[in-house]
Formats: C-alpha cells, structure tokens, sequence
C-alpha cells in the first residue's frame, strides 16, 4: 500500500486496539520489502521514541508500505 493508505490503515488500527494491546505491543508503518522492513523494526526497536511514522520512509526504496504490530521490549 501507499504512505497515506498504510497512515490510514494504522489510525483504525489503533482505533480498533484495546488499551492491552496498545500497552504491550507497537503500530508502526514499515516498507512492505522483507529485508528493509526488518532493518527498520532493528533500528526502532533500539530508540522507539527517536521514530515516528515518517521515519519509514528513509527504509523505503519502492514506496510500498504496511503496517505491523510488535510486541516491545521488556525493559523492566
């Protein structure tokens, strides 16, 4: 999907999520491609607070987007 289509689809995505699931997992916009997908989750998963949604866009070369959710790091 597009940028504006996968920005779409994550705010009913995080419409739809119940507090649990938005406590325990991340929404996020990621390219579609395998291996540019996994650098970016690598990379947001290190600083989550230094991403936000336009972030993906620098992992992107084809313009081609999804959104995925993820469960995050323990930190406790």
């Amino acid at each position: 999907m597009t940028y504006q289509e996968a920005v779409q689809h994550k705010k009913e995505s995080l419409e739809n999520a119940d507090e649990s699931l938005l406590k325990l997992y991340h929404i996020v916009i990621t390219p579609a491609n395998t291996d540019e997908s996994f650098k970016h989750i690598e990379d947001f998963s290190k600083d989550p607070e230094a991403f936000d949604d336009e972030s993906c866009k620098k992992y992107c070369t084809d313009n081609e987007y999804q959104v995925v959710s993820f469960k995050k790091e323990d930190n406790n």
